[in-house]
């Protein structure tokens, strides 16, 4: 059996994806940019995507801007805060330690030019305290980023909370919502963000295309320069065909989110259960409040790189965190910054689950799992001396 667990990661794109892809590739390829009627044809295109993506989160067709996917979209967001703040004498910017590195290494670049970073702990569940949030704004906030769900251990963040706190003290909030649009509702009237960034590849659309939603009123800052496309807030050509394609994903994905949401958030579950019989074994983030698709689990006494491989051999696609840190010999930081202390959290491993998922699959991967985590502590020298007493027990 060959399963793809790795979602969270890229998912396949969709037939409807390629299919309204493909016009803009091979027939309709004209630039926006032009007068004549090939790229007129393009940028009408182009504007109808703006709007049905407008329509799926709840915003008018001008706040979105089309980006190269959702680390762009993150630093445009963060700079376009950063670069107000500087003007208005504001240079605090508040986040959480759990964020994704698009977010936490600009956050890094900011520090370096002067502004002051708190970043907020979470709890053994992976969620931000939104009174937490309330307390750490300031007068000289200019920024608050909390990403709506987080792309490791799939725990959902109190958005809605954290939104109505930062509009009640006049601070933007931005929310990174590239593991959140189009897998469960994300409205951004009703969470209260002023920026929200995705990716297409996420929800079944091709990679390299993104959007920002910026709030009316606020102008993003430029990163690139150039032309004066997307209202001249983004030079270069625009990438009409990834762009059409992730409009058609993401309205498909919002069509069948409620069924996919129910049915999958039944074989986390179960995978959940079955995860848990093995022993030594614990769940990282919330048992509820996570994505649908989303489990992450850490195994004592074993590496999450050799569990990996092994799975594979098996025939199950999976990962140990995030594919953009996928190289570090590192820990995940959003399971150490959960409590999980170093040796337990080399032994993670992420399964996100594709809508074509079904119970034969979780079954699968429960008794591969099981199989390999047997295997690899069978002569593991930390599981020994686990096992005879020589260290502790933490799960």
């Amino acid at each position: 059996m060959n399963i793809y667990a790795d979602n969270a990661a890229t998912t396949r794109m969709s037939r409807a994806a390629i299919d309204a892809m493909l016009p803009y590739l091979e027939t309709e390829y004209g630039n926006p940019s032009s007068l004549h009627g090939v790229g007129q044809r393009a940028k009408e295109a182009l504007e109808a995507a703006r709007a049905d993506i407008a329509a799926v989160i709840n915003c008018t067709p001008k706040e979105i801007f089309f980006t190269s996917g959702g680390s762009e979209s993150d630093n445009q967001a963060i700079m376009t805060a950063a670069e107000r703040g500087r003007r208005a004498g504001k240079m605090h910017i508040v986040s959480d330690k759990i964020e994704h590195h698009a977010v936490l290494e600009t956050l890094k670049k900011l520090k370096k030019q002067g502004f002051e970073i708190t970043l907020l702990p979470v709890g053994q569940n992976g969620i931000v305290d939104a009174s937490d949030v309330e307390k750490a704004l300031r007068d000289d906030t200019c920024l608050c980023t909390v990403m709506y769900a987080n792309n490791e251990i799939g725990t959902v963040q109190p958005v809605e909370r954290i939104g109505a706190i930062c509009r009640e003290r006049g601070v933007i909030f931005h929310t990174d919502a590239v593991q959140a649009v189009g897998h469960i509702p994300v409205d951004v009237q009703a969470c209260g963000a002023d920026m929200l960034s995705a990716s297409a590849h996420k929800f079944h659309g091709p990679k390299g295309v993104g959007f920002l939603y910026v709030k009316r009123g606020i102008k993003p800052e430029r990163l690139i320069e150039g032309g004066s496309q997307e209202r001249g807030c983004r030079a270069g050509t625009e990438n009409v065909a990834g762009v059409v394609s992730m409009a058609a994903a993401l309205k498909e994905s919002a069509a069948h989110m409620k069924e996919n949401g129910e049915r999958l958030t039944v074989l986390r579950d179960r995978l959940i259960k079955g995860l848990s019989a093995i022993p030594h074994s614990a769940l990282n983030g919330d048992a509820v409040k996570r994505l649908p698709s989303n489990v992450n689990f850490c195994f004592e006494g074993i590496e999450g790189e050799s569990l990996l491989l092994l799975l594979d051999d098996k025939g199950v696609c999976a990962s140990s965190g995030s594919a953009c840190t996928s190289g570090s010999l590192d820990p995940s930081h959003v399971l150490l910054a959960i409590g999980r202390v170093h040796d337990v959290a080399h032994g993670s491993l992420r399964l996100t689950l594709g809508e074509d998922a079904d119970e034969a699959q979780i079954d699968y991967i429960i008794g591969a799992t099981a199989e390999v985590v047997s295997y690899l502590r069978g002569f593991s020298p930390v599981w020994r001396d686990l096992c005879a007493g020589k260290k502790q027990f933490i799960l």
